[in-house]
């Protein structure tokens, strides 16, 4: 599993309240959900680069 890296997230309650609720909704925690949204955006903004295939199970 890759490493990850905590930081503080301070925001407006009412976002936040819109942003669990929407996690909940696609069966994601509050922090995946972050995650996934904030990769969307930098996929979309040509900023990620290529995603990396799988690892492959060993044999």
């Amino acid at each position: 599993m890759a490493e990850r890296k905590p930081f503080l997230l301070r925001m407006d309650p009412e976002l936040l309240a819109k942003l669990q609720s929407w996690a909940s909704e696609d069966l994601r925690s509050l922090n995946g959900h972050i995650e996934f949204l904030l990769r969307q955006a930098l996929q979309r903004e040509g900023r990620l680069g290529p995603e990396k295939p799988p690892p492959k199970a060993p044999e």
